[in-house]
């Protein structure tokens, strides 16, 4: 099954882009992940089973694609830039809070939170789609929960 690029974008450039923001925290990067991802469907020879096995490659290649940015980034010394988080408005500050603090997770619990929050994926499906095992990620999304229970335990302690 392949679908046109055009369709595609249309339909999942907010949920590459977010997953691609996730691991990136950069909108400047994260576009660039966007534009990579469906330029890398558009020139591959695959075929496709459904829909879903469709929006799972991209997610994951967006994925890849922006750990493999940081990784570089990091190597030269480079930090991304923060300033995109001021730009947002959410619907109330704890959206906002909230969000902050997922970003601030480490990676390896920033991305198995954003597909099983943001993304409705399953257990199993961010186990194929990280190539990690169930337990694996169910251990990262309790440790990810604990930390932003932590983390926002704090912000609104202080606040009082």
């Amino acid at each position: 099954m392949r679908i046109k690029t055009e369709a595609l974008y249309e339909t999942y450039k907010q949920n590459v882009y977010a997953a691609a923001f996730s691991v990136c925290k950069n909108s400047a990067d994260a576009e660039d992940v966007l534009q990579d991802t469906f330029l890398r469907y558009h020139s591959a020879n695959k075929q496709f089973q459904n829909e879903q096995h469709i929006r799972a490659w991209l997610l994951r290649v967006a994925i890849n694609l922006a750990t493999d940015l940081v990784r570089r980034r990091r190597r030269r010394g480079e930090e991304p830039l923060d300033d995109y988080l001021e730009t947002l408005a959410f619907p109330s500050q704890e959206t906002g809070e909230l969000f902050s603090a997922v970003m601030a997770l480490p990676e390896t619990y920033r991305a198995v939170i954003h597909l099983f929050y943001y993304e409705d994926y399953a257990v199993e499906e961010i186990a194929s789609l990280l190539k990690l095992t169930k337990s694996n990620v169910k251990v990262r999304l309790s440790r990810g929960r604990l930390l932003l229970k932590e983390s926002l335990k704090e912000a609104w302690n202080d606040d009082e």
